[in-house]
């Protein structure tokens, strides 16, 4: 996948998935802008990838804040072609009865709200240079409860329907959404989830896990035309099918 003259914005670039869509976007060609909380994490890694990266301080769960990001990778790259909705956090688990309110609307505010703030304000633009892509990392969690993932399951089944939303509403205008379900990856959220011990995830053993760069390179597969009947809807990385189309072992 060529993607010369594109550029890419990448959230929760800090670490894991983010990171590595990061490093591989910008070896395709990709201008990146990356935006994570993490300042100094992405202003290192933009160090790393070279001229064409640029960080973005943002909290994606602020609309604003990702609105000026936006404004901030059009002012550094001079286009948005693709959003890659990937940040996303899981802590704190537990059980409905025993959630703290507030910290489970923290989750929402991001896996959710994040990923609707990321859409709105990366479509006008898009709309207007005549379409563009959007990837939003989804889960299995979407389609089914998982023992204290209330908050994470309720987030990516939202999550997805904005990507059926977007695609519903802007198809016809050029806008490519499709969302990615990797299955467990090997990053610090899982480590998080197996601290928890209150599920059969928490119990998988590390190399159940697949390496990040997986679905950083599947994520780069979907920018091309060959998963456009994944459109409004979801690319399975559990499907071997995927696996051998974007040539993981």
């Amino acid at each position: 996948m060529d993607l010369t003259g594109k550029t890419a914005l990448i959230t929760g670039a800090s670490r894991g998935i983010g990171a590595e869509a990061a490093k591989i976007f910008a070896k395709a060609g990709a201008k990146v802008a990356l935006v994570a909380r993490g300042a100094d994490a992405i202003a290192e890694l933009a160090g790393e990838i070279g001229p064409n990266a640029v960080a973005i301080p943002c909290d994606i769960a602020r609309y604003w804040e990702m609105e000026q990001a936006v404004a901030n990778c059009l002012s550094a790259h001079g286009s948005l072609d693709i959003l890659v909705n990937n940040a996303g956090v899981i802590e704190p688990i537990a059980h409905m009865a025993e959630a703290d309110p507030d910290a489970w609307g923290d989750v929402i505010d991001i896996n959710l709200k994040g990923v609707f703030h990321g859409m709105r304000a990366a479509l006008p633009v898009m709309l207007e240079q005549g379409g563009g892509t959007i990837l939003t990392i989804g889960s299995g969690a979407a389609h089914g409860p998982v023992e204290g993932w209330s908050h994470y399951c309720s987030s990516k089944a939202g999550a997805l329907m904005l990507t059926k939303m977007a695609d519903k509403e802007y198809r016809d205008q050029g806008i490519r959404a499709l969302s990615l379900s990797p299955g467990t990856v090997a990053t610090q959220m899982q480590r998080e989830i197996k601290a928890s011990g209150i599920n059969p995830v928490s119990k998988l053993d590390w190399s159940d896990h697949v390496p990040p760069d997986w679905p950083a390179r599947t994520l780069l597969w979907m920018c091309g035309a060959e998963a456009d009947g994944f459109m409004g809807d979801e690319v399975s990385l559990r499907d071997q099918a995927i696996r051998a189309k974007v040539g993981l072992a």
